[in-house]
């Protein structure tokens, strides 16, 4: 009887640990930079705080896709994480309102390089009958990252002001690369960087396989663009001390789904597991709506880390199944530019109507409900694993 095929090994746990560190980075300042804006005289431009970093985000995606799958996914991976040690060590020198809203741009090339080339990293050395397990246990690190950092950020601007948050986070950053350090290419055949690699054509783009998984992604993570733009606000109306609160509350219940949905989306199938999480997403836009103390914002906060929870990993492994598997990175880039285009769009939406709360939420609500009729409907036959 034959054991079946390792998981976790040595490089995929320096993998998830460099996540984390990355994931740490960036979100730690997230909750307290609406205030920060508008201490600068900015809060009018508060929506362009998530919107920025995810247009860079979007329009760096066919270029880290395309290096990830002639370069190598090791370099795509330390630029991203070097993006955000320049960004974070930059913030106080640039204490003005065009000077953050450029970093914000900026910054945006972190997520459009780091995880396209951590996800095909992945995708090159678990087994396909775990991808789903892979992509989960994955996303569980980034969200401990993710959750652990914005409380500590809130309390460091508290206790010692925003500059020691902006250089923590420069921090792990750092502590991120020197654990990339330790592992090596997985690309087989790499190409040697030249010029003429960043020309990118419509074929660089897009992968036209792996549409559908994009579509979806834009109609149920609106939500998060929301999410990000109005809760830090949201938390001050209903007395919440520590604005990383929510953060830290959603990601927790994130982590607790991950895994566990990530093994069921390669025994299910990954479009069952996908209509789950658009209902559960819904809810969570509609508890938020109508949350009218800090309790009820908890409530909303657990049941949008649950739907977060199933929906990611199940879109990342649905994204490589669907796409060419020779061309990993163009896959992943091409879900990725989806992404940034659902949460800049969110952000954008909450930034322009931040004075309606209820009616954004609900807007975010509807959509997600479309992402389930989309997966209902037209969505390509499922794949489900083959062990």
């Amino acid at each position: 009887m034959t054991s079946p095929p390792r998981l976790y090994t040595r490089p995929f746990l320096l993998l998830c640990l460099s996540h984390a560190l990355f994931a740490g980075s960036f979100n730690m300042m997230i909750p307290e930079l609406p205030a920060y804006l508008s201490s600068m005289g900015g809060a009018e431009h508060k929506g362009l705080i998530i919107a920025l970093f995810t247009i860079t985000a979007g329009i760096s995606r066919p270029f880290s896709g395309k290096l990830a799958d002639t370069v190598g996914r090791m370099p795509v991976m330390y630029v991203g994480t070097l993006a955000c040690v320049i960004c974070s060590v930059l913030y106080p020198q640039l204490a003005f309102v065009g000077g953050f809203l450029a970093l914000r741009f900026f910054h945006g090339f972190s997520t459009g390089f780091k995880p396209t080339g951590t996800s095909a990293y992945v995708a090159d050395i678990v087994p396909d009958g775990r991808r789903g397990e892979a992509m989960g246990t994955l996303g569980i690190c980034f969200s401990l990252g993710a959750s652990a950092s914005p409380p500590l950020g809130s309390w460091l601007v508290k206790a010692y002001g925003m500059d020691a948050m902006f250089y923590s986070s420069a921090l792990l950053a750092i502590v991120s690369m020197m654990v990339l350090a330790n592992l090596s290419e997985t690309l087989r055949t790499k190409q040697r960087f030249r010029w003429s690699l960043l020309k990118v054509g419509r074929d660089d783009v897009f992968d036209p396989k792996s549409i559908p998984a994009a579509i979806v992604m834009i109609f149920c993570y609106i939500s998060y663009g929301v999410i990000l733009t109005l809760v830090p606000d949201l938390s001050d109306q209903l007395g919440v001390e520590n604005r990383g609160t929510f953060f830290a509350i959603f990601t927790l219940s994130s982590v607790s789904t991950r895994l566990f949905a990530g093994k069921l989306s390669d025994r299910l199938g990954r479009v069952p597991v996908l209509k789950a999480s658009a209902w559960l997403i819904a809810l969570a836009m509609l508890a938020f709506a109508l949350a009218d103390s800090k309790w009820m914002l908890y409530v909303a906060s657990v049941v949008f880390g649950l739907g977060n929870g199933v929906f990611s990993p199940a879109i990342n492994a649905w994204t490589v199944d669907l796409g060419d598997p020779g061309r990993k990175g163009r896959a992943l880039a091409t879900m990725y530019i989806s992404l940034e285009v659902a949460i800049g769009g969110g952000a954008l939406l909450a930034g322009w109507f931040a004075g309606h709360l209820a009616g954004v939420f609900y807007f975010a609500a509807i959509s997600s409900l479309l992402g389930w009729v989309y997966l209902s409907t037209r969505a390509p036959e499922d794949h489900k694993s083959i062990t």
